[in-house]
């Protein structure tokens, strides 16, 4: 099996040979791992992937010292080499729970540890966020465009057998009921769905008899399950919907059939199609026989789709989520914040690569409404230990200002408010020391949590943005550093 802790760049091991010769490779450092911008316009996105870099950081040195000959060749490297075979990871990662919903430039995971050990873990961990954040946060944006069950298939359009796998993980977690891939099943124990292709009706020949056939035999060998015909293989309301009909009665399927049943539609005008064939069903009284539909599929085709009225019991989506079609790369970054217990950060020529320095921690303030109980108000990046975080945790009155717009402010009564820290310790002293949850939980905390914001930030077009601040200690800091740089600068000349 591929040993993903090394789906590396070569620089990391570049410079962590310049760690190791010049003595620093123990100086202790904290990276941030974030996101600058949500993709499409969206307000945040959708933790998944965690489990995964927890995985990552414990396989680190498990590999032959021959393995990084292959990529360090030659004498100057053998000392090197032989320090890496032996390398494990020490230090603490604390990490947002897999499903959990993360706003622009929030540390996601953030790793505490003897700078060489978290440098070289970067490519392969930001390789992970990024692909199953992608595919998690496209997967919320169309489950969040209908009301109705939305399965993944994706696999046969994902770009290789893990991203196929994982992704469908994260589509999951992310607010869809099923998955086709039966990897993703058998791994996380949960039940992986699916139906017929074209090929299994023309395999009966192409005829309408044939067609009929077709679906007698699959109810024959699926009886007892819940049974889906695919019906546009030839003309979806002259033959396909009627033999569908033909053949639930002859094998005794009607609405008194437990287990469900029901047609998919993959070609066409879907709400035609849907509306006309509903109503050919509800004349042969088959009221309860469900509608599918499938064909490229997105949250906007969903959306205009039930405007029209369609008459879709549930959505298939493929290359849309398996590939987080719109927008397929996303932006988690990882940065060195603090170095031997000092902050640091990047100054840009670009503004929106500013990043915040030191040790962090984010709390999610959380008010009770009267009417829809607890709704979360605002989150507020703080250093660990400093003002706002200890009047935080001590339940006294703070205040937040807009990194902005510093005229902007909002103020939290002592005794009003309620809190809990996003990012929680995953391993401790380079043990492993998660919180284990099963997929579903995963789902279930996504869903919990998406319900505690307002419906206008969860909406898909211009949702309303949720107070996301730093506090005024972090906000000082960073601005002090950048004007010390500046002035630096400023001054600076040689010879």
């Amino acid at each position: 099996m591929l040993n993903f802790s090394y789906c590396s760049d070569k620089y990391q091991y570049t410079m962590g040979k310049s760690f190791y010769q010049t003595g620093r490779k123990d100086v202790r450092a904290v990276f941030n791992m974030f996101y600058r911008v949500a993709p499409e316009n969206n307000n945040w996105a959708v933790c998944s992937g965690t489990e995964e870099v927890i995985e990552c950081i414990r396989n680190l040195g498990t590999a032959e010292p021959e393995f990084y000959e292959r990529f360090l060749p030659g004498d100057e490297y053998e000392e090197f080499r032989n320090y890496l075979s032996t390398l494990k990871f020490t230090g603490n990662v604390y990490a947002m729970r897999e499903g959990e919903i993360v706003f622009p430039n929030q540390p996601i995971i953030i790793v505490e540890a003897p700078l060489i050990e978290a440098q070289v873990l970067e490519t392969p961990m930001l390789c992970i966020m990024n692909h199953q954040m992608a595919v998690a946060t496209k997967a919320s944006r169309v489950c969040r465009a209908t009301n109705h069950p939305v399965s993944e298939f994706g696999s046969r359009r994902a770009h290789g057998p893990w991203a196929a796998t994982y992704g469908a993980k994260a589509a999951i977690i992310a607010g869809c009921a099923s998955t086709s891939n039966i990897l993703t099943g058998a791994m996380n124990g949960v039940p992986s769905t699916g139906t017929m292709a074209h090929s299994f009706v023309t395999s009966y020949g192409s005829s309408v008899e044939g067609e009929h056939n077709a679906f007698v035999d699959y109810c024959k060998t699926h009886m007892g399950e819940n049974l889906i015909l695919l019906i546009d293989t030839y003309d979806t309301l002259k033959c396909g919907v009627l033999n569908a009909i033909r053949s639930f009665r002859e094998c005794g399927i009607d609405d008194n059939y437990a287990p469900g049943y029901g047609i998919r539609l993959d070609s066409g005008d879907l709400a035609y199609l849907s509306q006309k064939v509903r109503k050919i069903l509800d004349a042969h009284g088959m009221k309860k026989c469900k509608i599918f539909a499938t064909n490229s599929l997105d949250e906007y085709l969903i959306s205009d789709l039930e405007r029209q009225g369609a008459c879709i019991d549930s959505y298939g989506v493929g290359d849309a989520i398996a590939t987080s079609k719109a927008a397929p790369c996303f932006g988690n970054v990882y940065k060195l914040v603090q170095i031997g217990g000092e902050p640091v950060l990047k100054r840009s020529e670009d503004t929106i690569k500013l990043i915040n320095p030191g040790f962090q921690i984010t709390y999610r303030i959380i008010k009770k409404d009267p009417d829809n109980g607890e709704i979360y108000k605002a989150d507020v990046t703080c250093l660990r230990g400093d003002s706002i975080a200890r009047k935080i945790e001590a339940g006294e009155e703070f205040t937040i200002f807009a990194e902005a717009d510093r005229f902007k402010h909002k103020t939290f009564e002592a005794g009003s408010y309620s809190w809990r820290t996003l990012q929680l310790q995953v391993i401790k002293d380079g043990e492993d020391c998660s919180e284990k949850h099963t997929l579903l939980e995963k789902k279930a905390f996504f869903n919990d949590t998406l319900a505690h914001f307002s419906p206008s930030e969860r909406r898909l077009i211009n949702p309303h943005y949720y107070k996301v601040d730093i506090s005024e200690d972090l906000y000082e800091k960073k601005i002090s550093m950048l004007e010390r740089i500046n002035q630096e600068i400023s001054t600076f000349s040689i010879d």
